[in-house]
């Protein structure tokens, strides 16, 4: 059996070199992100999916490999204090651009790109998505065409936030010059197709639909990509992208297929391909509006913070909500073992895992006591009422057949609570868009509740935790972007991010991540973790050179692809 795999290895190696021999030569290439991106510029939308269609595209100095290790992209190297690119009192990162980058319209790539990127995301009234990739920057200066540097505010022990990863890659200047502040949204054609470094380039954009890609013809390497055009396309549901790959075999990849187990085991018999999976830092959670979502309020005044939530800002009934909860069935009917219940936001890596279990078994009696005592009684109805008022949420997820399962069984548990519960499913490319003027965005947040998954990119949960910080709330006057989805606002929180981010010490970090984990989740009960999802993704059995990545995004090493003959 060894000498076998030996073999089957040579030969795939021998494939992969001769498809590398020469740019484009397997093809072309179908993916499937049923949750069609609505954009291609990860500064304008938080969603995953604008985020890792793009990185094909746009790219950053650094990645993370599938180990969560930082490795250079557009970078020389990965600069560290023992090379000198990390100041020795960590106040400052270095980042040299490898000589002869070019955009994909074949104009040179420089450092003064990276300080106006820097400036894009800081832009006042922006609303820029992925600020808290550049929090604690004071400064980013080219010294030279090819070197970048960037300034903290105080000493900065992980200095691999900006310009590292999927969600923070350079954009080319000379496109993007009148994108600045308020009109980044308006730059309707620069953010459908921008020019970039990345192995592909965009041909053809449809909002909310299709994506056509070529081989970008300047891409540093000259026999990569692999495949000379791709399709991502969008719409469906879950279900539907994994039967594409595994039974019809029309599809080569497929990201996301988040079906049940007896699924899993069903369309894997298709024969035509294989789930690829792993648990990195994804959770489902529950989120938790703490403002008033009313319809009755007028518009640019609903979900702010001029109005508290007239039931959820109490404490009590967000615990209630979350002990009727029994995480382990969700779990069981959704993920099987791709799933594990959970109470934490941060999950991964280990070391930043709280140990609290508290919100595992469900407390059904517990959860009825306390609204009891919160002052909510049963009507005759059946449903709580106090001063009058109902106890009615509204309930909302994105259009996913294991997201209704779990909808279906949250609101059975809230009902027996005396919850009246209303539930709303919006298509996933409208709901992670980041369009200003659509209600239906996850960052507006009309609705009481809302589910969806969510994660970090690399092994450092500081910029993922800096998300919840005050000045991170989404608004009309941000264009309804920012991180900050629950409207969660407390100083205490913010020291201890801001200390985060100048403490170098590992153990005292562990320690800070957890409890910023813990304020959100056991302590204030605003976030309801559920699920620590592992990703769950098709290849077809001809597409080689795939390696999911948890870390990153799943299309990291896209340039590597290949046509197995």
């Amino acid at each position: 059996m060894k000498l076998k795999a030996a073999l089957l290895g040579a030969v795939s190696v021998l494939c992969a070199s001769q498809a590398f021999a020469e740019r484009g030569a397997d093809g072309h290439v179908n993916v499937l992100y049923w949750q069609a991106p609505s954009s291609m510029n990860p500064y304008l939308s938080g969603g995953t999916k604008e985020i890792e269609v793009a990185s094909m595209v746009i790219e950053a100095l650094a990645g993370f490999d599938e180990k969560g290790v930082v490795f250079p992209r557009l970078a020389v190297d990965v600069p560290t204090v023992e090379n000198g690119g990390v100041a020795a009192d960590l106040t400052s990162i270095t980042w040299k651009l490898k000589e002869g980058l070019l955009w994909s319209d074949g104009t040179a790539v420089t450092a003064d790109d990276a300080v106006f990127t820097w400036q894009y995301c800081t832009a006042p009234d922006g609303g820029c998505a992925q600020a808290s990739k550049y929090e604690g920057v004071t400064n980013v200066e080219a010294i030279d065409p090819l070197t970048i540097k960037v300034t903290f505010g105080a000493p900065k022990p992980n200095p691999y936030t900006a310009f590292v990863g999927s969600t923070s890659p350079i954009l080319q200047k000379a496109q993007f010059a009148n994108c600045l502040g308020a009109a980044a949204s308006t730059c309707t054609d620069q953010n459908n197709a921008p020019i970039g470094t990345g192995p592909f380039k965009v041909t053809t954009f449809k909002t909310n639909d299709t994506v056509e890609l070529e081989a970008n013809p300047n891409y540093r390497d000259a026999a990569l990509p692999a495949f000379a055009t791709m399709t991502v396309k969008g719409g469906g549901d879950a279900e539907a992208a994994a039967r594409a790959v595994l039974e019809t075999g029309e599809i080569d990849y497929a990201w996301n297929t988040q079906v049940n187990p007896e699924l899993q085991t069903a369309m894997a018999a298709g024969g035509k391909g294989a789930f690829v999976n792993g648990f990195g830092t994804l959770v489902e959670r529950i989120e938790i509006n703490l403002t008033d979502p009313s319809p009755d309020l007028a518009e640019g005044e609903r979900s702010t913070v001029k109005h508290p939530h007239p039931i959820l800002s109490d404490i009590k009934v967000r615990k209630a909500l979350s002990m009727a909860i029994d995480r382990q069935l969700l779990v069981d009917v959704g993920y099987g073992t791709a799933g594990r219940p959970t109470c934490n936001i941060v999950p991964a890596p280990e070391a930043y895992a709280s140990a609290n279990t508290d919100c595992i078994a469900q407390d059904m009696e517990g959860a009825k006591a306390l609204l009891d005592e919160a002052g909510w009684t049963v009507g005759a109805d059946g449903i709580r009422e106090k001063d009058g008022k109902k106890l009615a949420i509204l309930y909302q997820s994105t259009v996913n057949p294991v997201r209704q399962d779990f909808q279906d069984l949250v609101k059975s548990w809230w009902t027996e609570l005396g919850v009246q519960v209303e539930l709303k499913a919006i298509d996933a490319s409208v709901f992670f868009g980041g369009d200003a003027a659509s209600p239906d965005t996850y960052q507006k947040f009309y609705a009481d509740v809302e589910m969806f998954a969510n994660n970090f990119d690399g092994t450092d949960p500081e910029a993922y935790l800096a998300q919840y910080k005050c000045d991170k709330i989404p608004a009309p006057e941000t264009q309804w972007q920012g991180e900050n989805i629950n409207r969660f606002c407390d100083p205490a929180y913010d020291a201890l991010a801001v200390e985060m981010s100048s403490t170098a010490d590992i153990a005292k970090r562990t320690e800070l991540a957890k409890k910023m984990n813990e304020m959100l989740t056991k302590d204030s009960y605003t976030v309801l973790p559920l699920v620590d999802r592992g990703r769950l993704s098709a290849a077809s059995n001809t597409l080689g050179g795939v390696v999911l990545n948890t870390w990153d995004s799943e299309m990291w090493n896209v340039q590597n692809w290949t046509r197995l003959k």
